[in-house]
């Protein structure tokens, strides 16, 4: 699959850009992880995206991106210095893939150059090219030129743009190369110095157009191809024909000669076919991930076929080995009964096994025809080893059946067959036969028989048992086939919430509750997530995570809510792995700064939190006077900040707490819903005591992944558990399950002892 951009595919993004987008100002910059940014560009009639991410591509953007949940400091940075400045132009550096993007002019300009190639780099650099700011510190080729805060980019060292080669050049070296020899092989000899550049074969053509016509600012006017590649999909229904899943493997300015056969898609532009791409790469590899799991789920069963033949064709080979012995003892009764009185009578004579064998050999070498059969003395086992043949076939006969055989078994096309051929003529070979020497001659011939009829008996009772064991192992392939397909449904119709990327847990009340996983994400909660109406929630430990009980109503929030966000802020702190009880108290969210005391520095995710110093009490008839003092500022008297918050969330891409929101959420399955997706959530267990499926979770030893394991086999082992259920819970992911346990636990739930054990 093909990850990142060529120099083709540079020139002709940017050649789009430029044509599209030249003079919109930068609104914002975002980040969606350590090298991917995106900076939203607007003017009166219109707005766009560009998406960069460093080493891989640069294009516009259609598609909603999850933004991090701070911005980081080099987009802070991007920020500061480009916001509001026009985008004045795009180029690439001669022929690196390094693009060059300026948003002002003249003195005012600043640069952002993304390298894509190797492990890539984006740098924020002022007018002179004096980098601000970078993702990652290097040393170029050159040891005196460093990429670093405060050096000049070296644009100048840029490769030009020069006709690599010349056209009566070129010309002689296709000539002179092999009928059907690839193109790169041909001319990387001769192009060494761009080897990094040429690495593939549609760069190469794309470079020698540029050396034939020297036309180095063609407009890419055409359209964008997204070749597909085709994988077959096993079939859930048996004898049904499997069916295509049809993947994206490359992306191209133009379609390719060696791409026309393949499957592909065209787009009006090769930007849209990039964004295309990009954006469904996460779903199609969750596609393939299936199509894996899918095969090796064919794979078992197969192997499990093949097992099953292997074990019929064993037993059938010793019933036919058993068979011809039989017959060749049989056949050689006088030879057989000869050789067990002479080797009895010297055992009878107590002579010593050493000498029996030097007497075997002289008879042997004497030409004696019983001591000749005898091939092995085998009497620590009380048995002798014998090489019979069939006696009513002569030499002459035998030699023309071997060479029939070898002509037969040479014009065989079906292995079976041969083996089957093979099978047959072995009772014309001679054999080695192991001859007990307690029994007769006819009792040996009779010990192989029955040794035969008990494989075959064996082998009857084997296909008995293959058929059941097979029907069993296709309808488990079966199943298994289409929980892979049912889960792939539903992670990727799964909708994951704003509020996921914090602690969270919805409240027994229906409010919501949200605590930092750390100091960035608590300064986060406070500075954009607490409005008027809201709480905070705080436990006596410091360092313990901010807590916020989300309150669009602005009506009182209820006791019991209080209390399980006070129960939160105490397990995601300290106090859950000293295993100690502590308090918790809260504040209304006016009551909470960041405003330090003069001289005085709060460090991030810490706050200033107000209380009056005093309180006094007054009697009965003074209560009057200060009925409402305490009371919680109203949406309307917070109308601009809230007002201002809400244009900041709706600008981010965040969405409002709605009440058809946090009740789409339930712990309690009706059996009539139609059931979306699952999500995990750990919360005080007085909020999840009427959920269908829970577990207890309390201080422990279990690490966070076994023990997410042990929940999620406690719900599936559930007598009410739903089919349905069952899918939803194999669909969630491991690093979600596990994700808000506030640290090592134990795990305990009703009759998990008991399921374990089964």
């Amino acid at each position: 699959m093909k990850t990142r951009f060529t120099t083709v595919d540079i020139r002709a993004v940017i050649a789009e850009i430029n044509a599209n987008y030249i003079g919109m100002r930068v609104y914002n910059v975002y980040d969606i992880d350590n090298k991917t940014y995106l900076i939203r560009l607007q003017k009166p009639d219109s707005k766009a995206v560009l998406l960069i991410e460093s080493g891989t591509r640069i294009h516009s953007t259609d598609f909603e991106w999850p933004k991090n949940m701070m911005p980081s400091g080099f987009a802070m940075k991007c920020r500061k210095h480009l916001k509001t400045r026009r985008l004045t132009q795009i180029k690439q550096l001669g022929i690196d893939r390094i693009v060059d993007i300026q948003f002002g002019s003249d003195e005012a300009a600043y640069h952002l150059i993304i390298e894509l190639y190797d492990r890539g780099n984006i740098i924020l650099a002022d007018h002179e090219y004096t980098i601000l700011n970078l993702l990652r510190f290097r040393t170029a080729e050159a040891e005196d030129v460093k990429i670093a805060v405060r050096e000049r980019y070296p644009v100048e060292s840029a490769r030009p743009p020069e006709p690599l080669i010349s056209l009566e050049r070129l010309t002689e070296i296709l000539s002179k190369a092999p009928n059907g020899e690839q193109v790169k092989r041909v001319l990387n000899p001769h192009l060494r110095k761009y080897a990094g550049i040429v690495a593939q074969l549609e760069t190469i053509l794309f470079l020698l157009y540029y050396s034939i016509n020297l036309q180095l600012n063609l407009n890419f006017s055409g359209k964008g191809y997204i070749i597909q590649k085709t994988e077959k999909k096993p079939s859930l229904t048996p004898g049904k024909p499997s069916e295509e899943l049809l993947t994206y493997d490359e992306f191209h300015p133009f379609l390719f000669a060696q791409h026309a056969k393949s499957p592909y898609l065209e787009f009006d532009t090769f930007d849209k076919a990039v964004d295309e791409f990009f954006s469904k790469m996460e779903s199609q590899k969750i596609d393939l991930k299936a199509l894996q799991q899918e095969k090796q789920a064919l794979k078992k069963l197969e192997n499990v076929k093949k097992d099953h033949e292997q074990r019929l064709e064993a037993l059938h080979q010793a019933q036919e080995v058993d068979r011809i012995k039989g017959e060749l003892v049989e056949m050689n009764l006088p030879v057989v009964d000869r050789a067990l009185q002479v080797v009895r009578s010297a055992l009878a004579n107590q002579v010593d096994w050493t000498e029996i064998g030097v007497l075997v050999k002289e008879a042997q070498a004497a030409g004696d025809p019983v001591a000749c059969a005898i091939k092995e003395l085998k009497l620590q086992t009380n048995h002798i080893t014998m090489l019979l043949k069939n006696p009513y076939i002569s030499e002459e006969d035998q030699e023309e059946e071997e060479k029939k055989e070898i002509v037969e078994t040479k014009g065989k096309k079906n292995k079976n067959k041969e083996k089957g051929q093979n099978k047959k003529l072995q009772r014309n070979k001679p054999m080695l036969v192991d001859v007990d020497l307690g029994l007769s001659a006819y009792a040996n011939a009779k010990k192989y028989y029955d040794s035969k009829r008990s494989a075959e008996k064996k082998e009857q009772k084997t296909i008995e048992a293959a058929d059941k064991a097979m029907k069993s192992a296709e309808k488990k392939t079966q199943q298994t086939l289409k929980e892979v397909q049912t889960v792939t449904t539903i992670q990727k119709a799964r909708k994951v919430y704003w509020f996921e990327k914090f602690l969270w847990f919805i409240s027994s009340e229906n409010y919501l509750v949200i605590a930092g996983r750390d100091q960035q994400q608590n300064e986060m909660i406070v500075k954009r997530y607490l409005r008027a109406g809201d709480i905070y929630v705080h436990a006596d430990l410091h360092g313990a995570t901010s807590c916020v009980i989300k309150n669009p109503s602005g009506n009182p929030i209820p006791p019991r809510t209080l209390t399980e966000a006070g129960t939160m802020a105490v397990c995601y702190s300290a106090a859950w792995d000293a295993k100690i009880v502590t308090s918790a108290w809260w504040v209304h969210h006016h009551q909470v700064s960041k405003t330090a005391p003069t001289g005085e520095y709060l460090t991030t995710g810490s706050f200033m939190i107000r209380v009056p110093s005093l309180a006094v009490s007054v009697d009965d008839q003074s209560v009057f006077r200060h009925q409402g003092e305490r009371k919680v500022r109203t949406v309307e008297e917070d109308m601009e900040e809230a007002t201002s918050r809400t244009a900041e969330l709706l600008d981010e891409g965040e969405e409002l707490i709605a009440e058809n929101l946090l009740t789409s959420l339930t712990g309690q399955p009706h059996p009539e819903d139609v059931l979306l997706f699952a999500v995990p959530v750990c919360a005080p267990y007085t909020a999840l005591s009427n959920y269908k499926h829970k577990v207890k979770l309390t201080p422990g030893s279990q690490k966070k992944g076994k023990a997410a394991r042990t929940a999620v086999f406690s719900f599936m082992k559930a007598k009410e558990v739903s089919p349905r259920e069952k899918d939803l819970f194999r669909s969630v992911k491991d690093s979600d399950l596990s994700r808000n346990m506030p640290g090592k636990v134990k795990v305990s739930a009703p009759n998990l002892l008991a399921a374990k054990k089964k």
